[in-house]
């Protein structure tokens, strides 16, 4: 009799233990599940890069009348392609188009590189911005405040984001900006990207 109620006590001991270990195994399930959850939303997800003007200097203008539209010069500054995922963005090349009230009056070119994850990958430029028309009817008016509107937009910049060496996603962007050249000091001024 005390045999079959050692028996007994040891028979509730080993199913104690075996719900304690299956209670460790759903808890242990459950919190490597909330931890790829996380880390799909966060780590994996990507996002487009940034494609921007950062900086822009015009120098050597030679600016028409208000009879004459034309200017001329030579226009230096940097491009940014800021990434924001957590793996290396591998990018084509790019042609960005300047314009004055939509009539181009410049190119520079972006070579095919890489920006790092999580940083901004500065690229230099230099190109001629040269206008010569005879049709522009704001020229006079822009002339006269002494302010040249200009933009600067991009061809398709495609790419590929590759996260934990493994996994590579297909992403691309565009630039969209407008600055503002100011004649009587030659310099740019309201730099905007979209």
């Amino acid at each position: 009799m005390v045999e079959a109620g050692k028996y007994r006590d040891s028979e509730e001991l080993r199913r104690q233990k075996r719900i304690k270990y299956i209670k460790y195994g759903v808890a242990f399930v459950v919190f490597q599940t909330i931890v790829i959850v996380i880390f799909s939303l966060t780590v994996m997800k990507v996002k487009g890069p940034k494609f921007r003007v950062r900086s822009a200097t015009f120098q050597n203008p030679n600016f028409g009348s208000s009879s004459n539209p034309s200017f001329s010069g030579a226009f230096y500054g940097q491009f940014g392609v800021k990434n924001t995922n957590f793996g290396q963005y591998k990018y084509d090349g790019a042609t960005v188009t300047f314009a004055y009230r939509g009539i181009t009056v410049g190119e520079a070119t972006v070579a095919k590189s890489k920006a790092n994850m999580l940083s901004t990958k500065k690229i230099d430029f230099s190109t001629n911005l040269s206008l010569s028309s005879t049709s522009i009817p704001e020229w006079s008016s822009d002339l006269t405040s002494g302010i040249l509107p200009l933009t600067a937009t991009s061809s398709r910049m495609n790419g590929k984001v590759t996260l934990m060496f493994i996994m590579k996603k297909k992403k691309a962007t565009q630039m969209s900006c407008t600055m503002d050249l100011v004649v009587a000091s030659s310099t740019i001024q309201n730099l905007k990207c979209k």
